[in-house]
């Protein structure tokens, strides 16, 4: 499997996907983290789960925003 993997990564096109993507993955971690969230608020994986989604959300709205978005359905 590793192996397999590392094969992969040898494509230039993965490579440059990767490379695309890469930043912000981490830095939304960082963001995660960087808020102090190191530790789990909740007892039990359920609530954690829902809790790290949902502040994973807010996040990628609060991105969205900042790069612009708009409403365009009318409402």
């Amino acid at each position: 499997m590793r192996a397999a993997a590392r094969q992969a990564a040898t494509d230039p096109d993965w490579q440059a996907d990767y490379r695309r993507r890469r930043p912000p993955i981490a830095r939304t971690v960082s963001w995660i983290v960087a808020r102090a969230d190191r530790r789990s608020r909740y007892i039990g994986t359920v609530k954690n789960n829902a809790w790290l989604h949902t502040h994973a959300a807010a996040l990628n709205v609060r991105t969205l925003i900042n790069l612009g978005l708009t409403r365009t359905d009318g409402i």
